[in-house]
């Protein structure tokens, strides 16, 4: 049967996203122990012993759900310094979120993350032909907010206890779209940022 995703690569000068694997876990631990991220509530960063998990649960996702989970490469040093997907995948009507998005301290707010969204936001529009890509975060995520909001994504609204946090915490979460009309200003905008 043929999948909307299929496994793939995506490279750029910076990063490098590859298909997320068990191997990955001992890098995913050392990211995510770059700033504790993990100690974050309002995230979904798997605490110190929790790699694997995390990475089974993005694989079955990817298996049951048609996502496709990321481990991303910083190509200068080699090393994996975070993750992201493609989940809530709709191929009968070509949408799909870019989320479960996080990365070691010291790469947030560089061109790596500028990049990784080009390259995934390319993908998505100039591959799969989506109709429109949706980001997702925390009402309380104010950082995240403020990035997606960077992308050029615009705000759909607010989904109001939407989620059930775990610490048990009701998270209300917050939709932004970008759909395929928008994209290639979007991606002037990437590009713009990146050549800066």
């Amino acid at each position: 049967m043929s999948r909307w995703i299929e496994p793939v690569t995506l490279t750029g000068q910076h990063v490098s996203l590859e298909p997320l694997r068990i191997e990955h876990a001992d890098a995913l631990a050392a990211a995510a122990a770059d700033g504790e991220l993990y100690r974050l509530w309002y995230t979904t960063v798997p605490e110190p012993g929790a790699e694997r998990a995390y990475i089974e649960t993005a694989l079955a996702m990817r298996d049951d759900q048609g996502a496709h989970p990321f481990a991303v490469r910083e190509l200068a040093s080699g090393e994996i310094v975070g993750t992201t997907r493609y989940l809530n995948v709709e191929a009968a009507h070509r949408r799909l979120e870019i989320g479960a998005t996080w990365y070691a301290k010291r790469v947030q707010r560089t061109l790596l993350n500028t990049e990784a969204k080009l390259l995934l936001l390319a993908h998505a529009f100039d591959q799969l032909n989506a109709n429109a890509v949706e980001f997702r975060t925390h009402f309380m995520n104010h950082a995240s907010r403020a990035a997606i909001a960077r992308l050029g994504a615009k705000q759909d609204g607010i989904l109001r206890n939407h989620m059930i946090g775990r610490d048990g915490v009701l998270r209300d979460t917050v939709v932004f779209s970008i759909i395929a009309g928008e994209w290639p200003a979007v991606r002037a905008n990437l590009l713009f940022k990146l050549a800066r």
